[in-house]
C-alpha cells in the first residue's frame, strides 16, 4: 500500500474532539466541550431553508456563492464592522472552517512560518500542519493579561514567516484585542509585510470591550478577515460562513473554491439570507442567557474558590485547574468525563501555555453548566 504524504503524520488530532467523541458513547454526560449553542435555530431561518428544498432551488450556484448573500454581507461588513469592500471580496465558505483553510491555503507555502496564538483554535495548528507549513506559537499568557507582546512577536518572525493570525474575540479565552493592540499588531505585519487571517467567528458575543474588525484598520490591503453565522445564529451544523479577502483575488478565489467545494449548498444560502437580514432579537436574547450564564458559573467558581480568566468575548470560560491535572489536562479531562460524566475541553488542546487550564461552554443550559462546575475538584 502506498504512504501517505509524510508530512500529514505531523497533523494533530483534536483534543477537543477526543473528548466530546468519549462523551457520546456514554450516558447522562453533561456537555460542555463543545462550543455548541442551547438555544434553536429561529424559525425565519428555518423557513427560508425549506422554502428553498419545496421549490427545487437546489442547483449548483456560483463559487462565491449567491448574489443576493454576497450583497446581503456586503451591507452588514459596511454597517458592522465599518469595513467598505464589493461584491468580488466576500466568498461563501462551509462555516469558518473553511474559510481559514482556504485563507491559510492562499498564502502559506511548504516550509513557510505562521504566527499563532497560544492559547489558540485548535484548526491554526491543524491547517499548517495540513500544507506542510509550520505554526509557530505566540503565547497569550496571565502575566500580561492574556494579550500578544510585540517584543515575543520580534523575536519569532524570520524570513520564512509569511502570515500573522488573530482571533479576537478568542476562543478559548474569550479575551478581546482593544483597537490600540490591533493597530500595533497591524504595524507589525507591515513592518514584516507579513499577511495577516483574522478570526472574528464570536463578533457578535462581546462583555464590554467593544469588538473591533481588524480590516476596518488596514490601510495596505493585506487583511484576509474570516466570519461565521455558526455562534451568531445557532447554525453550527448549517455550515455557512465566509471569506473578506483584499482587493484583485477574484480569479484566483474561483479556482480555489471551484477545486474546493465547488460552491455551498443553496438552501444554505438561502437560510443565511435570512439570518443576516431577518429580525435580530434572538441575538440580544441569546447574548443575555449567555451572559446570565457567564454571572451564574463565574460566581460558583470563586465560592468554591477555582481560579478563572473573566472573558469580555466569545461564550467561554477558562478554568485554571493546575491544582488537580498533575501536568497533564489531557488525561485528567479524559478521566473526568469517565468517572464524573462531564466533558470540557482540556486546554493543552489549543496549545503548549494551555496545560492545566479547561475551557467549559456558557452557551449550554444554565442547570448543567452549574452542575458540571460543581463536580470539577476545588
Amino acid at each position: 500500500m502506498p504512504s501517505l504524504a509524510p508530512h500529514i503524520a505531523s497533523v494533530p488530532a483534536s483534543g477537543i474532539r477526543r473528548i466530546f467523541e468519549i462523551a457520546t458513547e456514554l450516558d447522562d454526560v453533561i456537555s460542555l466541550a463543545v462550543g455548541e449553542p442551547d438555544v434553536a435555530v429561529a424559525p425565519h431561518i428555518a423557513a427560508a431553508a425549506t422554502a428553498a428544498w419545496h421549490r427545487d432551488d437546489t442547483d449548483y450556484g456560483p463559487n462565491g456563492g449567491i448574489a443576493p448573500l454576497r450583497r446581503v454581507i456586503v451591507d452588514k461588513l459596511a454597517s458592522r464592522n465599518n469595513i467598505t469592500v464589493d461584491l468580488e471580496q466576500v466568498w461563501v465558505t462551509v462555516g469558518a472552517t473553511q474559510g481559514l483553510h482556504l485563507a491559510m491555503q492562499l498564502l502559506l507555502a511548504a516550509g513557510d512560518e505562521v504566527l499563532i496564538p497560544d492559547p489558540g483554535y485548535t484548526i491554526f495548528t491543524m491547517n499548517a500542519r495540513m500544507l506542510d507549513a509550520t505554526p509557530v506559537p505566540y503565547s497569550l499568557t496571565p502575566d500580561r493579561d492574556f494579550m500578544a507582546s510585540l517584543d515575543e512577536l520580534e523575536r519569532l518572525v524570520t524570513e520564512r514567516t509569511r502570515v500573522l493570525i488573530v482571533n479576537s474575540p478568542s476562543n478559548p479565552l474569550g479575551t478581546v484585542f482593544p483597537e490600540p493592540v490591533l493597530r500595533e499588531l497591524l504595524a507589525f505585519a507591515s513592518r514584516h509585510d507579513l499577511w495577516v487571517i483574522s478570526d472574528e467567528v464570536y463578533e457578535y458575543f462581546t462583555w464590554g470591550e467593544p469588538h473591533v474588525s481588524l480590516a476596518a484598520l488596514d490601510t495596505e490591503d493585506r487583511v484576509f478577515s474570516v466570519f461565521s453565522l455558526s455562534k451568531t445564529y445557532a447554525m453550527t451544523g448549517i455550515r455557512v460562513g465566509y471569506l473578506v479577502t483584499p482587493k484583485g483575488l477574484a480569479a484566483t478565489m474561483r479556482t480555489m473554491q471551484e477545486a474546493s467545494i465547488s460552491c455551498v449548498n443553496t438552501p444554505a444560502q438561502h437560510a443565511a439570507i435570512a439570518a443576516l437580514t431577518g429580525e435580530q432579537h434572538h441575538i440580544d436574547d441569546a447574548r443575555a442567557h449567555y451572559a446570565e450564564n457567564l454571572r451564574a458559573a463565574t460566581a460558583l467558581l470563586e465560592e468554591r474558590g477555582i481560579r478563572y480568566l473573566d472573558p469580555h468575548g466569545a461564550f467561554y470560560l477558562w478554568i485554571d485547574m493546575r491544582h488537580a491535572t498533575d501536568g497533564d489536562v489531557a488525561a485528567w479531562a479524559e478521566r473526568f468525563v469517565l468517572v464524573d460524566r462531564v466533558a470540557v475541553a482540556p486546554g493543552s488542546a489549543f496549545g503548549r501555555s494551555g496545560e492545566g487550564w479547561i475551557r467549559v461552554c456558557l452557551a449550554s443550559n444554565e442547570n448543567d453548566l452549574l452542575e458540571g462546575i460543581r463536580r470539577l475538584p476545588a
